[in-house]
């Protein structure tokens, strides 16, 4: 029990969070974050994932699944700080007392947990999962499950617990196969790195698609939209393919090599002909470069005046500077780095690459060389293109470690709406059969390609199985007033979409503050006042990122303690974070700043706006200076 204990990463949550009594047969079982037996092999505690604990998450008074009573513990540590039972058999009623059999259970733990001060990380769920985010997690693996759910329904969490379900459940295969969890973000990595320890899983790998490249490439730092736009393009993988057989090419000139008394000679057209052949079977992959070498040491020892032994000119000329020289021109060996340097170093090597693919745009790719390709810095757009370029051009011969890339027998892809149709090829590319399961909000697309509807990115991702659709319906985070403020935007937003219904309809209403100057005093009082109003809870300050050096300079001006969006977390108790990098995260408090400018710099402003007012637990502002935008007067 205690090598099963020492698993979890508990922290303050407690083992056993609830009870289930079935009818009839007098038997109970107590649910918890993993198995426990005693001595005897009897069962102390039910793991959550185990085929025994579903009715704990699905039993309704319609449908009670041979229930007689649920129990939900509210604990801290071995704190008992409340019970709350549900007896079935009686008509249950939801929380606007209508009869229902879609209601939510276990209000109190999950009030309870809703309402509980931030901490800069997200927190599983698993005393509190509802019905319909329990039917998301347990469903069949294989496929696309597609979740649908906008802000607050958990659809982060969900994904997450599913991961962990799965890998429990089937252990054999997945656990050699492996379980991967890919983040838009290192902030947001940071943000859900405690949940899947606190559920007894350290078998699932959690990425950002950098990480899924060789540890060699060096990623960091955004391209601007405009230039991203271009490099998740689709017609980048003719772009990409074009540039490697550009590489694949003849001599411009004979070639002639002394060879004891005589000269040994590979014609242009000679060339031209072991190329064509090498393509023909390799297309432009690494894997040619041996059988290039053959044919040209073969063509050398043919030229000679009584013939020669290929194997003995390949002996005596290997070492060549020049033999090295005319292979490399011929069919060199390339790494994923060497092509995209030379390529966006090259303006002609651009422009015969993209042919009729593009027009002028793709010169925006175009950068000066750095003095080596693996010293080059790349940025986040250029991970797909990276993985794009290493699947065109294979192993390198002495390479397989390096070069081999990971599949996983399930993948779980959360914000996939922002995710360009270059990165969705990078994701399909590392599954080993299809099965994944994929989470979003269209209404909280915000980058370059953000989707404008779950059609496009599931044509990317096609599996042999059929896409499984769901949708979360609950908003479990966001207070009634708050919904409602963000719902004015919604519309706008992603028209047609469904807003979740809120759990708590009650809470503090919004506040709209227009101050004489975002960088003033007025703000600094405006992030105390919200200190005070959440205690102990945590406050995000919501800009813009061209207001960003300007607001940290005011807040280190007025002494106010804060911190700032980093690839470690919310580790402070205020923290400043430019919208695009507040996706996913959740606060007590958020302060949106100038959502005039939200609108104006980013993008897809609206969404980029409905994203900052639907961060916050507890309470939302918005400070402005400039005049307040229509959409939410």
């Amino acid at each position: 029990m205690v090598s099963r204990l020492s698993k979890l990463d508990l922290g303050d949550r407690s083992l056993v969070f609830g009870r289930i009594d079935e009818a009839g047969t007098g038997e109970r079982f107590y649910i918890g974050r993993l198995g426990i037996w005693d001595a005897n092999h009897d069962t102390v505690v039910v793991d959550w994932r185990a085929p025994v604990a579903e009715p704990f998450y699905r039993a309704t008074g319609r449908a009670p699944m041979g229930l007689e009573r649920r129990r939900h513990f509210s604990a801290r540590g071995s704190v008992l700080l409340g019970i709350e039972d549900e007896v079935f058999g009686d008509l249950v009623y939801d929380l606007r007392d209508q009869a229902t059999s879609e209601r939510v259970t276990g209000e109190g733990a999950l009030i309870a947990a809703i309402e509980a001060a931030r901490t800069g990380r997200l927190g599983d769920i698993i005393g509190t999962i509802q019905s319909e985010q329990d039917e998301i997690i347990r469903a069949p693996m294989p496929g696309v499950l597609l979740v649908q759910g906008g802000p607050g329904t958990g659809k982060t969490v969900v994904a997450l617990h599913r991961a962990a379900y799965l890998l429990y459940t089937h252990r054999f295969p997945l656990e050699g196969q492996g379980v991967l969890v890919i983040g838009p973000n290192r902030l947001f990595l940071a943000y859900i790195e405690q949940v899947l320890p606190s559920l007894g899983e350290a078998g699932v790998e959690v990425a950002v698609l950098a990480d899924l490249l060789s540890p060699r490439v060096r990623v960091n730092g955004f391209d601007d939209e405009e230039v991203a736009f271009v490099k998740g393009d689709l017609r980048m993988t003719k772009v990409l393919a074009r540039a490697v057989q550009d590489r694949r090419r003849r001599l411009r000139e004979d070639f002639n090599i002394g060879f004891g008394l005589q000269r040994l000679r590979l014609s242009v057209d000679g060339s031209s002909r072991i190329v064509d052949a090498a393509r023909r079977r390799f297309g432009g992959g690494n894997s040619g470069r041996k059988f290039v070498e053959d044919r040209v040491f073969e063509a050398l020892a043919t030229s000679a005046r009584k013939g020669a032994d290929p194997a003995q000119v390949r002996e005596r000329l290997r070492h060549e500077t020049s033999i090295r020289k005319l292979l490399d021109w011929i069919w060199p060996v390339l790494s994923p780095a060497h092509l995209l340097h030379d390529l966006f170093g090259s303006a002609a090597l651009l422009r015969s690459a993209a042919k009729d693919s593009f027009g002028d745009e793709i010169m925006s790719l175009h950068r000066p060389r750095s003095a080596h390709a693996d010293n080059t810095t790349w940025t986040f757009s250029d991970v797909a293109l990276l993985d794009e370029a290493r699947a065109l051009l294979g192993k390198r011969p002495g390479k397989h470690d390096t070069d081999v890339v990971r599949t996983y027998g399930h993948i779980c892809v959360d914000e996939a709406q922002d995710l360009s149709p270059m990165e969705l090829r990078m994701i399909r590319r590392r599954s080993l059969n299809g099965s994944m399961t994929v989470v979003g909000d269209i209404a909280q697309g915000t980058s370059a390609w953000a989707a404008q509807g779950w059609g496009q990115v599931l044509n990317l991702l096609r599996s042999k199985h059929p896409v499984r659709r769901r949708e979360l319906t609950i908003s479990y985070r966001l207070p009634g007033p708050a919904m409602k403020l963000a719902n004015r935007v919604l519309p706008h937003a992603a028209p047609g979409l469904r807003p979740p219904r809120p759990v708590r309809e009650d809470g503090d209403s919004p506040r709209l503050v227009q101050v004489s100057d975002i960088a003033g005093p007025e703000l600094i009082d405006c992030v105390r006042a919200e200190l005070d109003a959440v205690g102990h809870g945590n406050v995000a300050v919501i800009i813009a990122g061209s207001d960003e050096a300007r607001l940290c300079a005011s807040f280190l001006c007025h002494r106010l303690d804060f911190g700032v969006a980093n690839r470690h977390g919310l580790d402070r108790q205020v923290s400043v974070v430019p919208v695009k990098l507040v996706k996913g995260l959740e606060v007590d408090s958020a302060i949106v700043v100038e959502p005039g400018r939200i609108l104006g710099e980013e993008r897809e402003g609206v969404r980029s706006l409905y994203v900052a007012l639907t961060r916050a637990t507890k309470r939302i502002t918005v400070v402005h200076c400039d005049p307040l935008p229509e959409l939410l007067e």
